[in-house]
């Protein structure tokens, strides 16, 4: 049967699992309208895009300091026990940066709005993938590949969607409308997630209370129950950045997500001046729908070998097509076409990134490696914006276009290093299962 072959499919004959992927993409649907809804409102209040630029990359600094501080609440505490509060705060804060932007607030304000929004972020993202991570605790048949792809394509329907919307409310209602929906998506679809008690993975706390757990230090859920995996003590506690690899990981995401909020960035400008602005969010869309078909596909193939070695190629690959971006932008039909094939490669960075933490990262600890990436993107699209702002002020939107191409090159070393080290550590285990 073909329905039963498929992978995709068969990751929601999971009891719950359609309910929890489902109101995660409502919930995440900030992600695709608040960077370039502040670029937009920004720009048309001060008509400055450097002020547009270093504005969203507060917010999104702001959301990365903190990401990692929410996601060991999470893993620790529980998601419903932690979230439902977060979540409430957070929807508040956009609510103020949408009044404070509408009545033109001094720009001061507006960039303590901005961190105070940043501050009360978390990343829904990783809290979905945790969840699949438990649902298919027992899958032998490489179905967390497919749902992760099919999570970082989910991720990219967002942002098809997302940048059509902030254009479209922002160029036909007013310039601070498209920030009032992000704060609704993410109440709905959040406390819908954090209300299906039974794909929620168990809380890892301390009992010290517990004689056997006291005795022997061994972490356990919230029922008690010794969870297994390492006896040393310090397991519960350990950051996610000290498993092999986490760290070089981070980095790289912080260095090739500097192109994305760049081509956000640039591409609204090119628009701008070509007196299309009205087309700036499909233009973004193809992108994203790159994205997503390149989700699909991965999603359906089994890998073969070393993660990082994926995520080198699906790097050098990006890289070109920005290069390609930079000599056909002046044309909106070739650029498009280019985005539609480079996007391919975006969601199966995505996707790699991740696999790699859940292969390093203890079960207990995955919430926060996965949110390590989600702050190493979110310094990274500040950092991109920012450069990108300063690169359109001072060079035009050719300037600025040049940018992704840069920045994504520069990834690519970092990842032959991680995957060099991969495969040497990969080299120590079996020599040392050899003399065993």
């Amino acid at each position: 049967m073909a329905a039963a072959k498929s992978p995709f499919l068969r990751l929601f004959t999971y009891p719950g699992a359609a309910g929890f992927c489902l109101s995660a993409v409502l919930a995440r649907l900030p992600l695709g309208m608040m960077g370039l809804g502040i670029v937009l409102a920004l720009n048309n209040i001060y008509d400055n895009w450097t002020s547009a630029g270093l504005m969203s990359a507060v917010y999104t600094l702001c959301a990365a300091l903190v990401t990692p501080f929410y996601a060991r609440l999470f893993d620790r505490f529980g998601q419903r026990r932690v979230g439902v509060t977060a979540l409430i705060v957070q929807a508040l804060a956009i609510l103020g940066f949408a009044v404070g932007a509408m009545r033109r607030v001094p720009l001061g304000v507006l960039f303590v709005l901005a961190a105070l929004m940043g501050l009360t972020q978390f990343a829904f993202g990783a809290l979905v993938r945790t969840r699949w991570a438990w649902v298919l605790r027992d899958d032998k048949t490489n179905l967390l590949n497919t749902a992760y792809a099919l999570e970082s394509g989910l991720d990219e329907c967002v942002f098809i969607l997302g940048p059509i919307l902030s254009a479209y409310l922002a160029t036909s209602v007013s310039p601070v409308s498209q920030l009032y929906l992000p704060a609704l998506a993410l109440l709905v679809g959040g406390l819908t997630f954090f209300a299906m008690r039974s794909t929620e993975p168990p809380a890892v706390v301390r009992m010290e209370a517990v004689s056997q757990s006291a005795a022997d230090h061994s972490p356990v859920d919230a029922h008690g129950d010794v969870l297994p995996g390492d006896t040393d003590g310090h397991q519960g506690s350990r950051s996610a950045l000290v498993y092999p690899g986490i760290l070089l990981l981070v980095v790289i995401f912080v260095v090739f997500n500097m192109s994305f909020s760049a081509v956000d960035v640039s591409v609204t400008a090119l628009t701008k001046s070509m007196g299309r602005e009205g087309a700036v969010g499909l233009q973004l869309a193809l992108f994203a729908l790159g994205s997503l078909c390149g989700a699909l596909i991965f999603g359906s193939v089994k890998l073969k070998g070393s993660r990082w070695r994926y995520l080198t190629t699906f790097l050098v690959l990006l890289t070109l097509g920005y290069v390609v971006f930079r000599l056909v932008m002046d044309n909106l039909v070739l650029l498009g076409l280019a985005e539609v094939l480079t996007g391919l490669c975006v969601s199966p960075i995505f996707a790699t990134g991740n696999l790699i933490v859940r292969e390093n990262v203890d079960a207990r600890a995955l919430t926060e490696g996965l949110s390590w990436l989600s702050t190493g993107g979110s310094i990274g699209t500040s950092l991109g914006s920012t450069l990108a702002g300063v690169a359109l002020d001072q060079f035009g939107p050719h300037g600025g276009m040049t940018i992704p191409a840069v920045v994504t090159c520069c990834a690519v070393p970092l990842a032959l290093l991680g995957w060099a080290r991969s495969r040497r550590r990969g080299m120590v285990v079996e020599k040392t299962e050899n003399a065993q």
